[in-house]
């Protein structure tokens, strides 16, 4: 079955590689269909009834730079005339029960297209209206959603993000505020990113005011941080109690992280850069080589670490054992651009001798 997510557009490629990460975490049987601008369409196996149960629950709880999850209805091109055919020709059983009420509404991506969003939306309406159902346009039972991008993409909004959430979350709503931090939609990101279940640990060697622990708390992580400056660390515990979340928290080195090898499931940090920090390192570029080190030590096999710097991290990285996966670069304003580099420490294979 087709499922389509409407991405929010604030990066080229981290809300669909989000979207991936979520439907991994959550075990589903996925390939991608299509992708056009803003929109991501992904074709997920077995049964509907329990594929649409997770989409609504744990994947909406997840995503932060989704809008929508619809259960697609058809895709055509962008054009009036071949969005009506689709409209005409589906079957409106699998995806509006009889006596429920509807509503159209269609999504005009950037300049895809140049014509009227509201005429589209009364057309299809007379299509799924003459098919026996009622319109309701202030508070129906089922809403279609046409997003009209590079291609037309109409479904039924099966769950919403609430990005609202989100916003409540801003480092400056939070107990302790401290500059420079990542927002709240930033950190959820990478924490999916990282792979991190339930129950499972993930570790902060530059913790600062727990913002991307806070995030990985609420998808059911047990986090871990750590800072060289207490202050932080007081501040970290400050914003951390507010969420009520499982955590652990502790001054000290990132250079030297008091934890056994092989015992965290994912790290997600942004060390200092480009800004006045406390470093115990004589250099960044120290800091940065044996901070990395000791993550790949603590990373159990296979483990994700994700770090965000203004340059690339990946020497450090590779140098310390860790393989590159992937390479994000986010421009947060003129004069800084992040670079969000995932790494993964392989799996040791092991080779049996026989005698």
């Amino acid at each position: 079955m087709l499922y389509a997510f409407e991405l929010s557009g604030e990066h080229e490629e981290l809300p669909s590689a989000e979207v991936f990460a979520c439907l991994k975490i959550e075990g589903l049987d996925f390939h991608p269909h299509t992708r056009i601008d803003q929109c991501l369409v992904v074709d997920i196996a077995g049964k509907e009834e329990g594929v649409e149960r997770i989409l609504r629950g744990p994947i909406t709880e997840r995503l932060s730079m989704t809008h929508h999850i619809l259960k697609v209805v058809g895709i055509s091109e962008n054009t009036p005339d071949m969005i009506l055919k689709l409209a005409e020709a589906f079957d409106p059983s699998s995806y509006i029960r009889e006596g429920q009420s509807f509503v159209v509404r269609a999504k005009r991506i950037k300049h895809n297209v140049d014509f009227p969003g509201e005429l589209l939306e009364q057309k299809i309406g007379g299509c799924i209206y003459r098919k026996g159902f009622r319109a309701n346009l202030k508070n129906p039972d089922v809403e279609f959603r046409v997003i009209l991008s590079e291609k037309a993409v109409l479904g039924t909004i099966l769950s919403s993000i609430d990005r609202n959430a989100y916003e409540s979350r801003t480092p400056q709503n939070k107990p302790f505020f401290h500059p420079g931090v990542l927002m709240p939609r930033v950190a959820r990101v990478l924490a999916n990113l990282s792979g991190i279940k339930p129950g499972e640990l993930i570790l902060d060697p530059f913790c600062g005011t727990a913002g991307i622990l806070v995030e990985a708390g609420l998808v059911g992580a047990r986090v871990i941080g750590v800072d060289a400056q207490e202050k932080l660390v007081v501040g970290a515990r400050m914003n951390l109690e507010a969420f009520k979340l499982d955590y652990a928290l502790m001054e000290g080195d990132a250079c030297r992280i008091p934890f056994k090898e092989a015992t965290i499931n994912a790290v997600v940090t942004d060390p200092p850069y480009g800004r006045s920090a406390a470093v115990i390192a004589g250099s960044l570029e120290e800091l940065y080589s044996c901070a990395l080190e000791e993550i790949h030590r603590v990373l159990k096999p296979g483990g994700i670490a994700i770090v965000v710097s203004d340059k690339a991290a990946l020497e450090y990285g590779e140098k310390a054992g860790l393989k590159v996966l992937d390479i994000y670069v986010q421009r947060v304003h003129r004069s800084l651009t992040r670079t969000i580099t995932i790494f993964q420490k392989e799996v040791e294979m092991k080779m049996e001798i026989k005698n």
